[in-house]
């Protein structure tokens, strides 16, 4: 397993839209156990592959950031059935390190998918999961949360980017 860079904002492949995994080999596993590990080593809850910088509909979800393993959710090409309700929470994103928006969110979500061992998987979340998981999707879509961000938000957080930015922060 590796630590792999994670792209930030400002890289194109991240608003790009992710292609299915045809075939779950070698490959794909490594690239998973190295987005978990990435994961894991960034604080983070979640992650999906274009951040590392590969177009495949791959996530990683685990809402303990790491202190409950066993929570740990690896979805391949998932896709999600049904969202209900909505909820406006302060979310962070490893491609805006240490920025955070607020952003609105299904309250349920019903996501199918596939296990990293090729099992179909149908999954019912509430609150940060289906925040968490709707956020990773939303990456395999190209869309990122600052897409989603009122305008007034979004001036402000690329405000934070540009100083980011001119300091060699970003």
């Amino acid at each position: 397993m590796a630590i792999i860079s994670i792209l930030k904002y400002g890289e194109p492949l991240l608003l790009e839209k992710s292609h299915p995994v045809e075939k779950i080999d070698e490959e794909v596993r490594r690239l998973i156990d190295d987005m978990v590990e990435t994961m894991y080593a960034s604080e983070g809850v979640g992650l999906a592959a274009p951040q590392v910088g590969k177009l495949k509909r791959i996530i990683a979800v685990d809402i303990s950031a790491g202190e409950h393993p066993e929570e740990l959710i690896v979805l391949i090409n998932p896709d999600i059935k049904t969202e209900e309700g909505s909820v406006i929470t302060e979310e962070g994103c490893l491609s805006f390190p240490d920025l955070t928006l607020e952003i609105e969110r299904p309250r349920y979500v019903k996501v199918k998918g596939l296990s990293p061992e090729g099992k179909e998987l149908e999954l019912e979340a509430e609150g940060l999961l289906a925040c968490a998981l709707s956020h990773e999707i939303d990456h395999l879509n190209g869309v990122l949360i600052i897409n989603r961000a009122s305008p007034l938000k979004r001036d402000l957080m690329m405000r934070k980017i540009r100083k980011k930015m001119r300091a060699g922060e970003w």
